[in-house]
């Protein structure tokens, strides 16, 4: 009887499919977002109009003792509008500013819920439109100096101080509209250096891992591939005499031995900083000398290869023979992994002032079986040629050939 496990235990099937629960984890972390700005903008809200009563209670309080009792009932209305403007105000900054100004021309009791809004516009909105707050709320303090002047205080008087007054607001709010959007900036700014940052890091850790693992497949592909060739002799011919044996397990070694100096070379580049080159400590550079041992190693773990010609008298520059070394090198690997047994056909002529050409070929027909390769030796051998300023071709021709031919600027 098969069991089928509960909704949400391990192993149960979900519900709810991936792209039906990523939407709805995006429409809850929205919902989440909008919620938290809603009750920002709801304690901003009900705080601007706790403090906004205040200061109107106040100003009621202090105007109207001596009023008649029309101009008491006028204030308390402008009051009681003046404040539920002030929730308007905080969304709409502009809108309520206005009608702000125009309830100060009323009422003295409209007076901070225009200066309010004066400032709220100038630190939410652009200078234009806070302007327009602020000269409406200066307007309105005029016209209300005119029919209810302040006692003991003349009406040019009164004009120049609420003219002052508004400017102030208009200049401060500008500011810190001007700050807060300079934080804003410099946030942006850190967060986009930031990624930026993160970005190179990104790109140069994988540039240095690409770069180890090309440098740690020319030498262990090589010095492996010869390992595997000296080994199969051995395995092929049980039958040899003892002092063969002993001279195979001696070639073996020696091999191992040189692949772990050649490691070691690799790893001492890889470690080295920049300043170690100045310093004479740089790994020695390959030669033409070195590709004649490479096919002298090869012949000797029984892979033929045949040189077309002799190799140029000249030694080219340093980085030109590193890198036709590691050309000659890549190919006779991959002539040994995928086509052992098979006789390998190498021509390297040049002279300085032109080019120096190295072509390989090998049948691809394998007369034994062929060891597995990823690909990302002639991936990066292009790569290095290409940074040579030379070009590297490959692919199987029509007499059934796989033909690797590569071109190097030789200066002069």
């Amino acid at each position: 009887m098969r069991r089928h496990p509960l909704p949400g235990a391990p192993g149960a099937p979900s519900l709810v499919g991936g792209d039906a629960a990523r939407r709805l984890g995006s429409l809850l972390n929205v919902s989440s977002v909008t919620w938290v700005n809603f009750r920002s903008r709801a304690a901003a809200t009900a705080i601007s109009v706790a403090a906004i009563g205040v200061l109107v209670g106040l100003t009621v309080w202090t105007t109207t003792r001596a009023e008649s009792p029309a101009l008491v009932r006028l204030d308390l209305l402008t009051a009681a509008l003046s404040v539920g403007a002030t929730a308007w105000i905080v969304r709409r900054p502009v809108t309520g500013g206005v009608l702000a100004g125009l309830l100060a021309a009323v009422s003295p009791a409209a007076t901070p819920v225009a200066s309010f809004a004066a400032l709220h516009a100038a630190r939410t909105r652009p200078f234009r439109r806070a302007v327009v707050v602020a000269a409406t709320g200066a307007a309105g303090q005029a016209v209300q100096g005119l029919w209810r002047p302040a006692p003991g205080l003349s009406y040019g008087w009164w004009l120049l101080l609420m003219t002052a007054a508004y400017a102030a607001l208009l200049g401060w709010g500008n500011w810190l509209q001007a700050r807060r959007n300079l934080l804003a900036a410099l946030r942006d700014r850190a967060r986009r250096a930031e990624q930026e940052q993160q970005r190179r890091v990104a790109e140069a850790r994988q540039a240095e891992r690409t770069r180890i693992a090309r440098e740690m497949h020319d030498v262990l592909a090589h010095r492996l591939s010869l390992l595997a060739a000296y080994a199969g002799a051995i395995e092929y011919r049980p039958d040899s005499t003892p002092q063969r044996l002993t001279a195979a397990a001696a070639v073996v070694r020696d091999s191992a031995h040189q692949a772990l100096e050649e490691l070691r070379e690799v790893i001492t580049l890889l470690r080295r900083d920049d300043d170690d080159d100045a310093d004479g400590d740089a790994p020695p550079t390959r030669s033409l000398a070195d590709v004649a041992q490479l096919v002298e190693e090869a012949r000797a773990a029984g892979q033929p290869v045949r040189v077309d010609g002799d190799f140029p008298t000249t030694d080219p520059p340093p980085q030109l023979g590193g890198t036709a070394y590691r050309i000659v090198r890549e190919a006779l690997t991959n002539a040994r992994k995928h086509a052992p047994g098979q006789a390998v056909d190498l021509t390297l002529a040049g002279a300085p002032g032109s080019r120096l050409t190295i072509v390989v070929r090998n049948q691809t027909v394998a007369a034994g079986p062929a060891a597995p390769g990823a690909g990302t030796g002639l991936i990066g051998l292009a790569e290095r040629v290409a940074i040579a300023g030379g070009g590297l071709t490959h692919g199987t021709d029509a007499a059934g050939q796989f033909r690797l031919s590569a071109w190097l600027p030789w200066p002069a």
